[in-house]
């Protein structure tokens, strides 16, 4: 990057951070015009200020950077639970964009008395940045979409009073604060260690925790959660406990924890991410390989402790299995933030910690730590991210199905809050970035039961949909064959990836990307309502395939099971971030959907119990039997051969070794698994039929002693399916 030229620090921007500073605030500072110009200004902020600590943040680092405080923005998250009391974000070089999940991340690292620096174009918002780039699906370039989303927080941005602008020929204009001084209005807690009284709440609480009485800890980001987890894990190494075992969406979401831990116990040693204290350890394990230990019998039982972070970016089907294995257990979620829908996290987990744990226990951490009450750049952020936004209370009422236009979502923001409120409630994924692709992905489509006005928004339902495949017979014989792989359609290329489907690629595919339903209309059908309105509409378009991808859950593939859509891939290994397989579900809508249909679940169910056996030896037993349930194209499954039945009647009646009629026991399985699905012992038996778990796996899960009465409950289990 070229060198700028010099500009000095104006005395206005000094003392616009010395005023922040007096009320323990952070503020933002927008400077906006030509490239170079910006560049100098912010250059001159960096130099003219003694920051502690600075990071600039671009495509390419400025020569008078060190190498130490500058990275790209894609690396936002290696510096989540460090501190900064300036961050600089370019997003005006020709090369930079702005990226919202990058600005949300940094902007919870910046302390009191910190400065958030965006340089943008003079006209930013009239077209779209670099950044875009990751919106551009084939065939699209960045430079043909819409930028609604960067014209939204332009507009934003223009009418906030409390934060400073530096445009080009222009003096700083910064806004003017009370002359109040900072005031602490709450006292310091007792417990020196802690910043605040919510901290210590929070610590006292999770050293104390008891058997089968997990606690639930939530908090706005800034408050100081992830640390309280890493004073209490201090003190619990120093009573003595053994291992804790601490688990995130990434490993950098618990960066701080460790940081605590090694500060309050340097005689103990840290190793990449476990830290030991004499014959005590903390470890981190990722969901994935958490979940395996657990499924193994390797992790949980008496004495064990777990701490969970992020949970609401956690499937609760993985959190519900953590629930049942570790009698010591604590959930810490942020309730508004980048990382997942802390909000959806406390509505539908709620339902499971009563059934299985009804005396669990909940705090919330409200005072900040890194600021003072009041902080203005929290609610900037807040809104121009809509990290808050939560859906809206939607009375009983008619409702009607309607196409939003995305251009007026983007200028009236009480019906935009509305529905991404709803995304951010239902859906542990959603992130910032899903706000610019909702407005200005192309080939995009969002669609709502609403209110039969749309004002006031009254919206009860969403979906978004992703138009894809199309491709010419040339690029699809191509991507099949590995040798390209255009940007976008997930599900197209997929399923001529790993499918071997070229018709997947010149078929024309709709997929839904997100569905939600708002938590007071739940159970009312009105997730099938959105779906079928959807193939209706996309069957009129001439779509031939409507389909969607999502975390293999038995629920959810019971959901889309009853709406007609088919199994046509499973992912062989777990996503890191969610611990699930991604599961692919398509429905015909048209001759060529149908026979494509036809082929995938052909192809899909022959793989299945090989898969089973290898790849898949560790999935969820209901998941299996729900995959087994499903009927294949052709119709109803074969019934059992007499040979099947007298080699099951042997086993059932007499001595003879079951893994001798393993492919009658399969059969069996599969013929009565339509009729069986959510029954816990015919789960049992498929994981010993199709995945091998073994007899000490059983005895596990059936509560049983041993081997003995294993094999005497899978006699009687099959003798009751047999008949």
């Amino acid at each position: 990057m070229p060198p700028a030229t010099p500009f000095h620090l104006p005395p206005l921007l000094r003392a616009f951070q010395q005023a922040l500073e007096a009320r323990g605030w952070r503020g933002l500072l927008w400077i906006d015009g030509p490239a170079e110009e910006s560049r100098a200004r912010g250059q001159a902020l960096w130099q003219g200020i003694d920051w502690q600590q600075a990071l600039w943040v671009a495509p390419q680092r400025p020569s008078m950077v060190p190498e130490s405080q500058w990275i790209p923005a894609g690396k936002a998250r290696t510096r989540l639970g460090g501190e900064q009391d300036l961050v600089v974000i370019d997003a005006v070089s020709a090369e930079a964009g702005f990226d919202p999940d990058a600005f949300g991340a940094l902007s919870g690292t910046l302390r009191s008395g910190g400065l958030m620096v965006l340089m943008t174009p003079a006209d930013w918002g009239a077209r779209p940045d670099a950044d875009y780039g990751r919106l551009a699906e084939h065939p699209w370039s960045a430079a043909e979409l819409s930028c609604r989303y960067l014209a939204r927080l332009a507009g934003l941005l223009a009418e906030t009073p409390d934060i400073a602008r530096w445009g080009a020929g222009q003096s700083p204009a910064i806004p003017s604060f009370s002359a109040a001084a900072r005031h602490d209005a709450t006292p310091p807690p007792a417990d020196t260690v802690c910043l605040t009284r919510d901290q210590a709440d929070a610590v006292a609480r999770l050293v104390s925790l008891r058997r089968r009485r997990p606690l639930v800890i939530t908090a706005d980001r800034g408050r100081g959660k992830t640390a309280a987890l890493g004073i209490a894990c201090a003190r619990l190494l120093e009573r003595g406990v053994a291992e804790v075992l601490v688990t995130a969406p990434r490993a950098a979401a618990v960066a701080g924890l460790f940081e605590r831990l090694a500060a309050l116990c340097p005689q103990g040693e840290r190793q990449g991410q476990q830290f030991t204290l004499g014959d005590g350890r903390v470890s981190f394990v990722a969901p994935d390989e958490l979940q395996a230990r657990v499924e193994r019998g390797e992790a949980g039982g008496a004495g064990r402790w777990l701490l969970v972070d992020e949970a609401a970016a956690i499937p609760a089907g993985l959190l519900g299995d953590w629930l049942e294995a570790f009698p010591r257990i604590a959930f810490a979620t942020t309730v508004h933030g980048y990382e997942g829908a802390g909000r959806g996290f406390a509505l539908r987990f709620r339902e499971r910690l009563n059934r299985q744990t009804p005396a669990w226990r909940e705090c919330h951490l409200a005072a900040p730590v890194r600021w003072a009450p009041g902080d203005p750049l929290e609610a900037l952020t807040a809104r121009l991210l809509m990290l808050d936004a939560e859906p809206e209370d939607v009375q009983p009422g008619p409702l009607q199905w309607w196409c939003e236009s995305r251009h007026a979502l983007s200028h009236h923001e009480p019906r935009l809050r509305a529905i991404f409120g709803l995304l951010v409630q239902a859906h542990y994924r959603t992130t910032p970035a899903d706000l610019r692709r909702l407005l200005d992905a192309p080939d995009s489509r969002v669609v709502s039961l609403s209110r039969e006005t749309p004002e006031p928004p009254g919206v009860a339902a969403v979906a978004i949909t992703s138009d894809e495949g199309g491709f010419d017979a040339e690029l699809a014989e191509r991507v099949a064959r590995g040798e390209r792989r255009p940007r976008g359609h997930l599900l197209a290329q997929s399923l001529a990836a790993h499918a071997g489907e070229r018709e997947a690629l010149t078929a024309r595919l709709r997929r839904i990307v997100r569905i939600a339903v708002a938590d007071a209309w739940r159970r009312q059908g009105l997730g099938g309502q959105l779906l079928d309105a959807e193939a209706r509409e996309a069957r009129d378009a001439g779509i031939d395939l409507l389909g969607a991808s999502f975390g293999a859950e038995p629920g959810l593939l019971a959901f889309w099971q009853s709406r007609g859509f088919r199994v046509v891939r499973l992912g062989m290994t777990r996503e890191t971030a969610t611990g699930e397989h991604a599961l692919m579900m398509v429905q015909p809508l048209s001759a060529t959907g149908d026979a494509l249909v036809s082929r995938l679940t052909r192809r899909f169910r022959r793989q299945l119990p090989g898969l089973l056996a290898f790849e898949l030896a560790e999935l969820d037993p209901q998941l299996v039997l729900a995959l087994l349930a499903e009927q294949p194209p052709e119709g109803q499954p074969a019934e059992l051969s007499d040979e099947d039945r007298r080699d099951l009647e042997d086993v059932a009646h007499g001595q003879r070794d079951p893994s001798l009629v393993r492919p009658a026991m399969q059969a069996l399985v599969a013929s009565v698994a339509p009729t069986g699905q959510g029954d816990h012992e015919l789960a049992i038996l498929a994981a010993w039929a199709f995945q091998g778990r073994r007899d000490a796996w059983l005895a596990r899960r059936l509560s049983l002693s041993g081997a003995r009465q294993v094999a005497a409950w899978r006699r009687a289990t099959l003798a009751a399916w047999l008949h």
